[in-house]
């Protein structure tokens, strides 16, 4: 081969090999899969440790070689899974990575910006779970980020310590804080990725969801998202329900926890392995805090008097959410009562009362439709409600109720349209589960995700061959069936909503 040959491939080869891409703090590498270029392990923030355990996160330090960036960091320090039936992840409380898919060569493309906020109740979740990669969104046009923050104890902790260290007289909320920090890392660099800082579209599951609607009530998020995507999360429920968010209780619960690990002072606590905290990790150390800095106010009276961050929203929920939280077979018209109380504690008598049964059969279809209403559907119901009645930015709102073939010999064997049955087709990622998916399943999983690429691009979800998916309105709340068919429905499930909607009034005293 002559001179000239070479010189003449070489562009060619150098157009095929892996992107370097520059960031404020250094030059990165990803991968090449397919028509995407993948980053992995990117990270937004200085490693949370030793000193920096309990503080807001730190901008990182920069690097002058070029950074491999093609394989996942370890998830933050966690004890379970945030999906049953998924592998424990690999964990590290060096956790401060993020993960991006974009679109070869897109260079300054502006394409729109989709930022994943994974679940798990903020005690578990790891962006490395393949269920969470955003490659199928990205092949439609769109960079993808996925986000860690820190978990438990290590990223919600209140303490009295902390809040006398803090220059904001504050402690707790430590992974919101990381959201924050990776959400501003991204208006700083995506553009570099080919994507537009100016049209950035938050989505997340569960405790994902519940963050987002934080987000939009939180001082600190502001100019940081144009679009939300909420999935089976919020966090609306009245705080006379939950005097523990509260910043003086949550400390009080932040001493005992110290006392548990057998420590007196922040130093003590500081100089534990971060393995030691999770022995005695408990959700009420791990649950985002009302406080001076992040959120001053709760997102219900922040959005009550129109107040959130300007966005143009999506929200929705599950038909049967709780089946993922119980076995609805092991429930009986004779122990109803007690296993409530054992998850929920004494609900008002309005609320049991909208849950009637008369047979073992429908005592289970009442836990399920209760644990479904009472922790997920009136928060979207209250969302999608408060967020609409101001008028300024678009809503739509979904009802998945498609039924996954989950293999009978899982755990999940019993989960129908249950808390988590939405994220196989939203990803679009089907062909990663060896399981009986049928041509409708592939359907829903194309026209699902097509729905969230396009609002992520424009906030309006519909798009030529998709079913109509009609504008969420307070004069008429229609949302979209996600099921057989895919199709615009009056909003369900109003009656029972309705009244625990009644009982929450009735809590908070409204006049």
């Amino acid at each position: 081969m002559t001179l000239a040959s070479l010189l003449l491939l070489a562009p060619a080869v150098a157009h095929a090999g892996p992107s370097v891409v520059t960031t404020d703090a250094g030059r990165l590498r990803g991968a090449v899969e397919g028509e995407l270029d993948v980053f992995r392990g990117v990270p937004f923030a200085a490693a949370p440790i030793g000193q920096l355990r309990w503080r807001e996160p730190q901008r990182i330090a920069p690097w002058t070689d070029i950074r491999d960036a093609s394989k996942f960091a370890p998830a933050c320090m966690q004890s379970g899974v945030s999906i049953p039936g998924e592998p424990a992840p690999q964990i590290s409380e060096d956790c401060l990575y993020l993960n991006i898919w974009a679109p070869r060569h897109s260079g300054r493309a502006k394409l729109p910006v989709m930022i994943f906020i994974h679940g798990g109740g903020w005690q578990n979740g790891a962006t490395a779970l393949p269920l969470y990669w955003g490659d199928r969104l990205a092949q439609q046009g769109a960079v993808v980020v996925s986000v860690s923050y820190r978990l438990g104890a290590l990223g919600f902790l209140a303490h009295p310590e902390l809040t006398a260290e803090s220059p904001h007289h504050t402690s707790g909320n430590y992974g919101l804080l990381d959201q924050i920090a990776a959400l501003n890392w991204v208006q700083r660099n995506i553009a570099a990725f080919g994507g537009d800082p100016a049209n950035v579209t938050l989505f997340g599951q569960s405790a994902g969801s519940s963050s987002i609607a934080i987000l939009m009530a939180s001082p600190l998020a502001k100019g940081l998202f144009h679009r939300v995507i909420g999935q089976s999360g919020g966090f609306f429920e009245p705080l006379q329900l939950a005097p523990h968010y509260e910043l003086a209780l949550a400390e009080k619960q932040g001493v005992a926890f110290a006392h548990s690990l057998e420590t007196s002072t922040l130093a003590d606590l500081r100089s534990l392995p971060p393995q030691a905290l999770l022995t005695k990790q408990a959700a009420s150390v791990s649950h985002p805090v009302i406080e001076p800095w992040l959120l001053p106010r709760t997102p219900f009276e922040v959005f009550s008097v129109g107040q959130q961050h300007g966005a143009d929203i999506l929200v929705g929920y599950n038909a049967e959410e709780g089946r993922a939280f119980f076995d609805a077979s092991s429930v009986t018209a004779a122990n109803f009562g007690e296993q409530l109380r054992a998850e929920l504690g004494d609900l008002p008598p309005a609320i049991m009362a909208a849950y009637p049964f008369a047979s073992d059969v429908e005592a289970g279809q009442a836990r399920v439709a209760l644990e479904r209403d009472l922790r997920f559907g009136w928060n979207m119901w209250t969302w999608a409600k408060l967020h609409a009645a101001t008028g300024k930015n678009a809503v739509h709102a979904y009802y998945f109720t498609h039924k996954p073939p989950f293999p009978s010999d899982s755990v999940r064997r019993n989960w129908q349209a249950s808390h988590f049955a939405e994220l196989w087709y939203m990803f679009d990622h089907l062909g990663q589960e060896d399981w009986q998916w049928t041509k409708f399943d592939r359907q829903i999983a194309r026209t699902m995700s097509r729905y969230w690429v396009n609002f992520a691009r424009n906030g309006n979800p519909n798009g030529r061959g998709l079913p109509h998916w009609p504008a969420y309105r307070t004069d008429q709340p229609l949302v979209l069936q996600i099921g057989q068919p895919i199709t615009p429905t009056p909003e369900p499930n109003t009656g029972s909503i309705g009244v625990i909607d009644a009982v929450f009034s009735a809590v908070r005293g409204d006049t």
